[in-house]
């Protein structure tokens, strides 16, 4: 899919901005965390300005022609226009009045705007707080405009949250990496991979070795014990909204779960969910919190 920066001759009415958040979220159906069923109808439209707004800034990061950098400099421009003045791409125009009415400040929106200029060329972590620190621009701030839509800014909240969203990035990671090495992309800690003997070159190879289903095994864990953290988020979320942040949590598990079936080798197949399982989790997700919640 080509993308473009934003332009003038974008600027729609609040209406038909909204339908455009929606219709991409929608078109992307297959990325998009929780089914339509499940978001909050009171909020629902939000959570498609905040999911369009990410999508458009990943996209503009991983698939745009020409110079990314630059695009995403102009990204940002109109960015800085919802909080200050007029901006013109219906996905800003839309995001300008969600941002108002929940009074959601920038930061988090320009984290990730930032994530995605840090994946433009080379990129490496030295060691696994570097690499935390990327989360925190990458995955955080998404777990905490949903905070911000549902009214909870509470501190509490906002770290379990943010051990959750690390945990999602992170298993993301442990399952793309061979599709991330060929975008030049390792997000393998570098001081990890010299712990365990693995070297780029075991990357690109057609199946992992057993150095690197080792460091695969250490990262798995360590991110299964970020997710465990994250859990009792849940408990503080009500609504179908709780029944979404358990999906996230319990779909990354379940990635982590598919990693550890292949015998952690990543290369030779990418580990994955499949269709059923995924209709399981939600079912026996549904089933338990209607338990917990019976009066």
């Amino acid at each position: 899919m080509a993308v473009t920066a934003p332009a003038t001759e974008l600027v729609t009415s609040l209406a038909d901005a909204y339908a455009t958040c929606i219709a991409l979220a929608k078109s992307h159906y297959e990325n998009f965390p929780v089914a339509s069923f499940f978001l909050p109808q009171k909020i629902r439209r939000d959570l498609y300005v905040a999911y369009a707004f990410c999508r458009h800034t990943d996209d503009l990061g991983d698939e745009a022609k020409g110079d990314r950098l630059r695009l995403l400099a102009n990204w940002e421009q109109e960015l800085l226009r919802v909080y200050g003045g007029q901006p013109t791409h219906p996905i800003m125009i839309a995001l300008q009045d969600v941002v108002r009415r929940f009074e959601i400040p920038i930061e988090p929106f320009r984290k990730l705007i930032k994530a995605n200029r840090m994946d433009q060329g080379r990129v490496r972590f030295e060691t696994h707080d570097d690499l935390v620190r990327y989360c925190e621009h990458s995955a955080v701030p998404v777990g905490q405009i949903v905070l911000y839509l549902l009214s909870d800014q509470s501190e509490e909240s906002m770290l379990l949250s943010s051990s959750t969203c690390i945990a999602l990035q992170l298993s993301n990671f442990w399952q793309d990496v061979s599709r991330d090495f060929a975008m030049n992309r390792v997000y393998l800690p570098s001081e990890d991979m010299v712990r365990f003997g693995v070297t780029e070159h075991d990357l690109a190879c057609a199946t992992s070795n057993q150095a690197l289903k080792d460091l695969l095994r250490f990262e798995v864990c360590r991110t299964q014990e970020l997710f465990e953290n994250g859990l009792p988020l849940i408990d503080r979320i009500h609504g179908r909204m709780k029944l979404g942040v358990a999906l996230f949590s319990k779909s990354g598990i379940r990635v982590l779960s598919a990693i550890r079936g292949c015998d952690y080798d990543v290369l030779a197949k990418r580990p994955t969910v499949p269709a059923l399982r995924k209709a399981w989790l939600v079912l026996s997700t549904v089933a338990r919190l209607a338990v917990v919640n019976r009066p």
